[in-house]
């Protein structure tokens, strides 16, 4: 099963290391429970909507766990031969190379050639489609997403909330000594150790 290999604060710090102005991560208002983290730009825009804009938000909680990544852009700047501005793709560069999944690198080749592609692996689900209503906007999210009944129960199975919390006070350490001078009193009596 896939897990988020780096935290929110820390995949936003990249973002923002590779030129995309992320905000800080923090909750969205005083009474959110949730933290996140986002970057939002308009280009080009008429009276009605925006023509030409990016829009990119990672969301999470305040441990730093990322629960997904989702984002829209709209009219996307391209090079002559119509792949996505390098500016813009080192958005998804950056969440790829970040979450340390390699098999989602597949992906980039669409998303540079702006095709749809959807990616399901091992728990983990990347998609950039083209929006219905707009022949030129695209919607993408990364997330993870255990949906059938083996990944599902493999995910409960693994899952830290049901580990087993370690007593209160911790096992002592003097535990071995006194394993030791058991030995010692039963060499010294003559007798062997069944341990």
């Amino acid at each position: 099963m896939r897990i988020w290999r780096v935290t929110g604060p820390n995949m936003c710090k990249a973002l923002r290391e590779a030129g995309i102005e992320m905000t800080e991560w923090r909750a969205p208002s005083m009474r959110s429970t949730s933290h996140e983290c986002y970057f939002q730009r308009i280009y080009t825009q008429d009276e009605a909507r925006p023509l030409s804009s990016i829009f990119l938000k990672i969301r999470g909680n305040a441990r730093g766990d990322i629960l997904e990544v989702r984002g829209k852009i709209n009219g996307p700047s391209t090079d002559g031969e119509g792949r996505l501005d390098p500016a813009l793709m080192r958005i998804f560069e950056t969440l790829v190379d970040q979450a340390r999944w390699s098999d989602f690198q597949d992906t980039l080749v669409s998303v540079r050639s702006l095709r749809d592609v959807e990616y399901e692996r091992f728990g983990a689900y990347f998609s950039f489609t083209r929006q219905a209503a707009g022949e030129n906007s695209f919607n993408f999210m990364l997330v993870l997403a255990a949906t059938s009944g083996p990944q599902t129960r493999t995910r409960a199975y693994f899952s830290s909330d049901r580990w087993v919390a370690a007593p209160d006070p911790l096992i002592s350490g003097d535990l071995v000594p006194i394993f030791q001078r058991a030995q010692k009193r039963e060499a010294a009596s003559g007798k062997t150790s069944r341990l």
